[in-house]
């Protein structure tokens, strides 16, 4: 072993470690080996940027923005709503179709981007039958991992086999040649859990008494316990208060209280005084005579008021929960979305208050409520928000961020229709997207980039300022960075050096057997670390063995691919799982049982079906 290579294996394992450690971003960590590698000069400058013009990292881009214009025009969400309705009343059939429509859309869309689409329209049809949603979230997002191999464009994974053909100078796979082995996979997911995986579901208790309609926000209030915490405080002339404004107060800090509404007395023209109630901003001055309506303890509440002189006015809860919600003020459940720009802020740091005059008055992390000091809490993804302030707000929030979804009630004048007009314009370039990738006329990533350029210049996606926010960078930096390790992993023989020992141990057994290692190693790296980052890592050393043995490397890049892409154990696995985990109330034992049984029967599946279409 040379000490470069020795170098490389070093950087390489600590690369892997920090992944699993997760401390530090993805894209950070990979960012670092590969300066590190650069420095120590294992990798010339060309090869250390490579990653950076490589076709596979220019496509999954672009596929970011043809994803966009699918979800921003209305065409995903319009296509959901239509086959998750055809369901009716049943349960088996709501079951079937929120995983045949799941995995089919993450055949086309981005997997997280479907289960963000999809996941308040499954809960809503789930509490309209009366059942759990839990009962139907964990299918969903396990069906949105078992869609990405429908394509060849599904995946990152997919793309980056592919990859590793055209750099050996293979013939590439088209992008249907993984249409046989997905619908076997999806087949084989939808059946188990149909069957064993639909008895291990848990089978949480239905909190809403509603008919059909998302949770209503007095129920939402009274789920997170919200009514207990109510208090209005009236402002007399002589309290220190007056003429403060709210933010210099810093009562969130120093009382754990949120001010939620003011209530002012204004004159008129006529001199006549009259109420008028408004949400509070933090730039408020508060005024004599003032009622603020304040969320937080009363013992706290009671603090406050001593502390400044201020009367604790007694409401009972009837005449709360009018001034609380109603047709001007409302509450609505939001959920942090995985690579969200949310995502290890607080609602300080993203002056989340001030921008859409809301307060944030819990937070459901996991099941555990968390009511104090949410504005210097740390956001994590998966996190569900709960939201008060006006309904016009509100639906601000809904339709302008890109790190959100509403997963509880919104105001019934919202509109619901197509955001932007535009779904069948996207429709049609999707369907001129395919065409152009299945004639293989120009090459795939010209193919995506004309698709993308459509969705923007459409107005499919607002703007070109949107379509960059639309992209995962982190995902796109984190591919660039890996692939300069996967040169140095090649140059200096170490991918050469695992492939021997692996054929060494399994070679001798049998294609089936070298072909099951591949599987198991891809499976087991990918519950820790990021689906693109074991391709990269595993694909060019499953090619090498596949050679060396005189073996076709198409089914063994097959599997690799198929593998990386099973990450059902842990909610951390996958995107998709951290974003059912806090809306269908699971717990970690939830996703270990069921997942590994799952990715056992597919893989056992896959190690019969994979030669079949491509044989050794």
């Amino acid at each position: 072993m040379t000490q470069s290579m020795l170098f490389t294996f070093i950087i390489i394992v600590v690369t892997i470690a920090t992944f699993i450690q997760g401390k530090f971003r993805a894209d950070l960590v990979a960012l670092t080996a590969l300066l590190v590698l650069s420095i120590t000069e294992i990798l010339t400058m060309e090869e250390a940027l490579s990653g950076f013009s490589n076709p596979v990292v220019i496509m999954i881009a672009g596929l970011y923005i043809v994803s966009a214009g699918a979800f921003s025009s209305g065409l995903a969400e319009r296509l959901g709503s239509y086959f998750l309705s055809l369901s009716g009343n049943s349960e088996r059939k709501l079951f079937v179709i929120v995983m045949l429509t799941a995995g089919l859309f993450s055949g086309l869309f981005s997997g997280t981007a479907t289960v963000a689409v999809l996941l308040p329209i499954v809960t809503s049809m789930a509490l309209k039958q009366k059942t759990s949603p839990s009962r139907f979230l964990l299918p969903l997002a396990y069906a949105s991992s078992l869609g990405g191999v429908l394509m060849l464009i599904s995946n990152s994974p997919n793309m980056i086999v592919n990859d590793v053909l055209r750099s050996n100078e293979f013939d590439t796979f088209d992008v249907f040649d993984f249409t046989p082995i997905g619908l076997v996979v999806l087949g084989a997911g939808l059946i188990f859990m149909l069957t064993a995986g639909r008895k291990l579901l848990p089978n949480q208790t239905v909190t809403t008494k509603n008919s059909g309609k998302d949770i209503s926000a007095s129920e939402l209030a009274g789920i997170y316990k919200v009514y207990d915490r109510l208090f209005y405080l009236n402002i007399p002339e002589e309290s220190d208060i007056v003429g403060e404004r709210l933010s210099g107060l810093i009562l969130p800090i120093k009382y754990e209280i949120t001010v939620i509404e003011i209530t002012r007395k204004i004159k008129e023209k006529s001199l006549r005084q009259k109420s008028q109630t408004f949400s509070a901003k933090a730039d408020e001055i508060l005024h004599p005579d003032d009622i603020i309506l304040v969320f937080g303890e009363e013992k706290s509440v009671k603090g406050l008021a001593e502390d400044y002189d201020l009367g604790l006015k007694k409401f009972n809860a009837d005449a709360i929960k009018k001034h609380f919600l109603g047709s001007k003020f409302g509450l609505t459940e939001i959920l942090i979305v995985p690579h969200s720009d949310y995502e290890n802020q607080t609602l300080k740091d993203v002056h989340f208050r001030e921008k859409y005059q809301c307060n944030v008055l819990a937070i459901n992390r996991k099941g555990e409520y968390i009511q104090a000091d949410v504005g210097t809490e740390q956001l994590q993804s998966g996190d569900a928000l709960l939201i008060h302030g006006e309904w016009d707000n509100i639906n601000r929030i809904s339709a302008d961020l890109q790190d959100v979804i509403v997963i509880g009630s919104e105001s019934e004048d919202k509109e619901r229709t197509d955001p932007l007009g535009k779904a069948p314009v996207a429709a049609g370039i999707m369907a001129l997207m395919l065409i152009l990738l299945a004639v293989d006329i120009i090459p795939p990533v010209l193919s995506v980039l004309i698709a993308a350029f459509l969705m923007i210049v459409t107005g499919c996606i607002r703007s070109i300022e949107e379509a960059y926010q639309q992209i995962n960078w982190e995902s796109v930096f984190l591919l660039a960075a890996m692939v300069p390790l996967a040169i140095a992993l090649n140059n200096t023989g170490g991918a050469m050096l695992i492939s021997n020992g692996i054929n060494e141990v399994l070679g001798g057994l049998g294609p089936y057997a070298l072909l099951s290692g591949f599987y198991l190693l891809t499976m087991i790296l990918a519950q820790f670390i990021s689906n693109a980052a074991t391709a990269f890592l595993i694909a060019p050393i499953a090619f090498l063995s596949a050679v060396t043995m005189h073996h076709s490397p198409y089914p063994f890049l097959l599997c690799v691919a198929v593998a990386a892409s099973m990450a059902f154990s842990t909610p951390v696995a996958s995107p998709t799982n951290a974003l059912v985990m806090t809306a269908g109330e699971y717990k970690y034992k939830d996703f270990a049982l069921i997942g590994i049984l799952l990715q056992i029967f597919i893989g056992l599946i896959m190690i019969v079906v994979i030669p079949v279409f491509f044989p050794f």
